[in-house]
């Protein structure tokens, strides 16, 4: 089965097998899986003796941010950035927490970053009890989730500066690249940001002042994450309609010349096709000088009717 877990005991922290981390007795036990088949519902159910229900949620296939309370423990779905890309529909991957005085396990089905932080923290000594844990885990989400958020940011400013009829294409492509991004993202800091306040207005001594001070701040860091998020949309959505005014006077100024260069030609077809056709009794059509006349002619009008529109500032529309 994949996982670990560690046993802690007067701060010191030790690092044991799954099976293996519920043996005798320690101040606390921190047991972590990363996978959610059978044989992990198996484990939790018969070796850690949880509910049937804690069970179900800390195994369940689709899962949003949130926190209950259940008996003298809490179960709490947090959200945060994966080592492996994932799909535009589900861009951040679960930790499922059940926690108890002295216990806590986690499960993830996707590697998540912030387990590899908050490992690094318990090998530290730096865990006592199962708040301390919580509290890492909220911290290291959101602290990793906020500088790819300002990044988001970043990308559009260069987008509103580079906006260009030019890049239309280019920049309609990063645009949304960045807006499906932040939609991704803001699906699930919104409910994160309930599920930590719920978690630190929560009672049970298991969770110190400290814990609950360190859970606020993670929420209201979330909270302002979710209003970027909902900034870099309203933006994306102006920017998008820009580029599509952009776009559309492009065409404008391309029809604009066609018709033009259309209008230009139309007296001119109109006179060579009156003289091409091969009929008797047109005017000086034995005359050597005629073509030279007509083909002038044409030049005339052609150049009136380019003044006219130069006149008219319409080359400049």
């Amino acid at each position: 089965m994949s996982g670990f877990g560690f046993r802690v005991t007067d701060g010191k922290a030790t690092r044991v097998d799954v099976k293996q981390a519920l043996d005798g007795t320690a101040d606390l036990v921190w047991v972590h899986l990363s996978t959610a088949a059978e044989h992990a519902q198996t484990w939790l159910r018969d070796e850690a003796k949880l509910p049937d229900y804690v069970v179900d949620a800390l195994t369940a296939t689709e899962t949003r941010p949130r926190c209950e309370a259940l008996d003298e423990g809490a179960f709490v779905n947090l959200r945060g950035r994966s080592h492996e890309e994932l799909d535009t529909s589900d861009m951040l991957a679960s930790v499922r927490i059940w926690a108890v005085k002295g216990r806590v396990f986690s499960v993830t089905r996707k590697p998540l970053i912030a387990v590899t932080e908050v490992e690094k923290l318990v090998e530290h000594g730096n865990m006592r009890d199962p708040g301390d844990l919580i509290a890492a885990f909220a911290t290291a989400i959101t602290a990793d989730l906020d500088p790819d958020v300002a990044t988001l940011g970043d990308e559009l400013d260069d987008c509103e500066e580079q906006l260009d009829a030019n890049r239309v294409f280019e920049l309609r492509r990063a645009v949304s690249k960045v807006r499906v991004a932040a939609i991704g993202y803001k699906r699930f800091l919104s409910p994160q940001r309930a599920a930590l306040e719920k978690l630190a207005a929560l009672s049970g001594d298991w969770l110190a002042d400290d814990d609950r001070l360190h859970l606020a701040a993670a929420a209201d860091r979330a909270a302002r994450m979710a209003e970027e998020l909902e900034s870099i949309r309203e933006r994306a959505a102006l920017i998008h309609e820009t580029l599509t005014d952009l776009r559309a006077e492009q065409i404008d100024n391309r029809s604009l010349i066609i018709s033009v260069a259309a209008l230009v030609f139309l007296p001119l077809t109109f006179l060579t096709g009156l003289y091409g056709m091969n009929v008797k009794g047109l005017p000086y059509a034995e005359e050597p000088w005629a073509f030279d006349a007509i083909a002038g002619a044409c030049a005339i009008i052609a150049a009136g009717v380019v003044l006219y529109f130069a006149g008219r500032h319409w080359f400049r529309r």
